[in-house]
């Protein structure tokens, strides 16, 4: 048939000046043509194709199966290019089903929405941007509070649009992109972009009221005013930014899946950051000279607010200086206190997504059919859809002939697509639920999951799970052993759901061994007796025909002659050399046995895989409390060993990372604060801000989710660096009213500290309630990944802030240098 099915070359032939090639074309048209094809000639007589088999067009070995809500279905999977946007490839293949539903057969339908990666980012993207939003409404009604003035609130407000613009045109020239990671970052950056600006403003505007409230004969030029007082504040705002950009640092040095998401919302906020400290540097002082020397509320006095809050810091004050002892007590038990919860806080790699779709594994016995498999898969599927909030199902057993995702007849991944809206529970009421009801599917492990925590598993070590126990050892027996042990223990430790056994067991399986000297006999080698059964029962491509364009292959092979009868192998013919046709039973003897479905190795030692996902319980209690369990209930064995993989590993390798990288960050704010103040000393009472900032941001986690995720410690590191400015403010004017209005410490404190107390509370507020539309929506999809550092600094920025306005105070009094420089 290969012979038989072929055009070729025959070189070419000149005739009249002319050359022509010569084609043989002997390539069959069609099926037909194929079974009219001469295998030998006997007697005189073409003994052909059809006549010693049948040609017909036939679906090649089948390893899969589809379905959509229970039904037999093609599932197609189209995955976008890395560098390309999401949105916009589902758009384009939106407006290609479009034309062609208009053509297609009758009875065939096509499903969009069994499962759309766009509709979870276009969500996403959409909720960040309503926390975007209403952030910036929030900053815009505390500088109305606060300055009493549409015109010095407009020009604090200016430096939103104008540093969110900058951002974007850089993220756009660094080739970044508008989604939720990068609208995350410029959402935590809401706040903290006006507060340069609201700095600049304030001090303007109270230095415009003190010149407009002297005699007329001594008043300064206003431009002058303006000028004075921007240049008054430069440095505490450029240093006070440095830091902040600063301390955002180990965000590009964290590695893998947290190293990728985060990056981007570190890059937005550093570039919105910077961005706003060029606008309160320019534009700020700029829109002041231009709106303000002539505005009559110039002339008026502070705000109710501002003044309100003045009226009641200023004895509050008066008596934390008076007893410094009691206020660094108790900021000091208050730290204690905050550390005291930490060991009662859970740890996690990352917060659990909110994608609304699930990914469901189902795998039963290594060995079961195709078809049996299918039956199981739909019994889950019915199942699922008997939940109102199950949408939609589509499930793929098995894999499809060219499919990268490789999983035998045996698995099977169902993708469901959810609308918690319409049920009358919470999600992990009805994941509880879930899971009940798909306990009583006997015969199969199931995993449920989500499509992006499920690949993020994966990623981290192979598994469908977020805990991976690695059981290693030499002796596959003595694996499957421990594994079973450590299932057993794991299905005991609360909080772990969805415990299995990487699926490594005996299946039965024919053995043809070879009888050398029969084959000897015949003039066959072992290899040739294997390529002859291969092609008996499986086949062998030999050619193909074209259909237009698409080539179908053709395939010989022997017709089924087991028919169930698995006696009937020995009874295969087998062609040899010397011309003899003998059964297959007369060259070797065919055993029953059983062998491995496959074996796992890693790092060169076989292993073994426990897995398992966590529901109602941090990862890192659940992974300890297993492991302890382990080591004291299980015998292992000689030679096996257990590493604990998954999330927990990467969250522990992310903390390390970012506790050594937060070390160095410390000695560089140090240096920066020994630069803004010409003093070790200063620099050092301005680092009593890190304890300051953690009890807030510790007591806030605790009576939130109660857990330590990796973007809370990166909020940490982060919160730091933004505390720090008020610090900075406070001390930066001590020494200002000290070296230029000749006040002595103790009056510079107290003076300094309420002249200071309106900005220092402008800027806490914008940046902390800017958080806070974030913060509520927390379990809203697109902002699992922010809510937690804005936890964090929500919390942090309200403990420093009120316990700098007398902590700093105090130590300065007590501690400070004036006059370094």
């Amino acid at each position: 048939i290969r012979t038989g099915n072929s055009n070729a070359s025959g070189g070419f032939v000149a005739a009249n000046d002319q050359e022509y090639l010569v084609r043989v074309v002997g390539r069959a048209a069609d099926a037909e043509a194929l079974g009219d094809a001469v295998v030998a000639v006997r007697d005189g007589r073409p003994i052909l194709v059809r006549q010693l088999g049948d040609v017909v067009v036939a679906p090649k070995v089948q390893r899969g199966l589809g379905s959509a809500n229970g039904h037999p279905a093609v599932v197609l999977a189209v995955l976008k290019q890395p560098d390309e946007n999401t949105l916009d490839v589902t758009a384009r293949i939106d407006a290609l089903l479009d034309d062609m539903e208009g053509d297609l057969p009758p009875g065939l339908v096509l499903d969009r929405r069994v499962f759309r990666q766009a509709d979870f980012i276009a969500t996403a993207v959409h909720n960040v941007g309503v926390a975007l939003r209403d952030g910036a409404i929030l900053v815009a009604l505390i500088l109305l509070l606060f300055l009493g003035n549409l015109r010095a609130s407009f020009i604090s407000l200016a430096a939103i649009p104008v540093s969110l613009v900058a951002a974007v045109l850089a993220l756009d020239a660094l080739g970044l992109t508008l989604d939720t990671m990068t609208l995350g970052g410029l959402t935590l950056a809401i706040g903290s972009v006006v507060d340069d600006a609201i700095i600049d403003v304030e001090n303007v505007f109270r230095r415009l009221r003190q010149n407009r409230a002297l005699p007329e004969a001594r008043r300064c030029d206003p431009f002058q005013v303006i000028y004075t007082a921007s240049v008054e504040i430069r440095g505490s705002i450029v240093f006070a930014t440095l830091i902040i950009a600063l301390v955002f640092v180990p965000l590009f040095f964290l590695d893998g899946i947290e190293g990728r998401m985060l990056a981007p919302l570190g890059t937005s906020y550093l570039v919105a950051l910077l961005a706003s400290l060029a606008v309160a540097m320019t534009l700020t002082p700029a829109l002041c000279a231009y709106f303000l020397p002539n505005a009559d509320a110039v002339a008026q006095g502070e705000s109710r607010l501002a003044a309100w809050s003045q009226r009641a810091y200023a004895p509050l004050l008066d008596r934390a200086l008076g007893r410094p002892a009691l206020v660094l007590g108790t900021a000091a038990a208050a730290f204690a206190l905050s550390l005291a919860v930490v060991p009662f806080l859970g740890r996690t790699f990352l917060p659990e997504f909110n994608e609304g779709a699930l990914t469901i594994n189902v795998v039963t016995k290594p060995g079961t059919s195709l078809e049996a498999s299918d039956r199981l898969g739909r019994r889950v599927e019915w199942v699922l859809l008997g939940f109102p909030e199950v949408v939609s199902t589509s499930r793929r057993t098995g894999r499809a002939e060219l499919d990268e995702h490789a999983q035998d007849v045996n698995a099977a991944e169902i993708d469901v697509m959810l609308d918690l809206s319409k049920g009358d529970r919470g999600r992990e009421a009805f994941l509880d639920a879930l899971r009940a009801e798909l306990a009583t599917v006997g015969g199969a492990n199931l995993t449920v999951g989500q499509p992006l925590s499920h690949r993020i598993d994966h990623l981290l070590s192979g598994t469908r799970s977020a805990i991976a126990v690695k059981v290693f050892g030499p002796d596959l027996e003595q694996l499957r052993v421990a594994a079973t042990r450590i299932e057993a223990v794991a299905k005991t430790v609360p909080g772990a759901v969805d415990v299995s056994i990487e699926q490594q067991v005996d299946i039965p399986e024919l053995e043809v061994r070879a009888d050398r000297d029969a084959l000897a006999r015949y003039g066959l080698g072992t290899g040739e007796l294997g390529e002859s059964v291969e092609r008996a029962l499986v086949g062998e491509t030999v050619g193909a025909l074209l259909d237009g364009q698409r080539p179908i292959d053709v395939v010989v092979r022997l017709a089924d002659v087991i028919g169930g009868d698995l006696s009937a192998l020995a009874s295969v013919p087998i062609d040899t050399p010397v011309g003899a046709r003998v059964p297959l039973g007369a060259v070797a003897e065919i055993v029953r046995g059983t062998s491995p479905n496959t074996i796992v190795r890693e790092g060169g030692s076989r292993k073994m895989v426990v897995q398992a996902n966590v529901a109602g319980r941090d990862l890192a209690s659940v992974v300890e409390e297993l492991r302890a369990r382990v080591d004291d209930e299980v015998a292992l064995g000689d030679d096996v060993f257990v590493v604990y993989g998954g999330q927990f590993e990467s969250a522990a390798q992310a903390a390390r990372t970012i506790a050594a990288l937060s070390a160095l960050v410390g000695v560089g704010v140090f240096l920066l604060l020994v630069a803004a103040f010409g003093s070790a000393r200063n620099a050092l009472l301005m680092l009593v801000n890190l304890p300051l900032s953690l009890i807030g941001g510790i007591l806030a986690l605790a009576l939130t989710s109660g857990t330590v995720s990796t973007p809370a410690l990166v909020g940490f590191v982060t919160l730091f660096g933004i505390a720090t400015r008020n610090g900075i403010l406070l001390v930066t004017h001590y020494e200002h009213l000290v070296a230029v209005d000749g006040l002595d410490v103790a009056e510079a404190v107290r003076r300094g500290s309420i002249e200071r107390l309106v900005p220092v509370l402008m800027t806490a507020l914008a940046a902390g309630l800017a958080l806070v539309p974030l913060v509520l929506a927390a379990d809203h999809p697109g902002n699992e990944i922010q809510a937690p550092m804005g936890v964090v600094m929500l919390g942090g920025l309200t403990s420093s802030t009120v316990l700098n306005l007398f902590v700093v105070p105090v130590l300065f009094r007590r501690f400070g240098r004036v006059g370094a420089r």
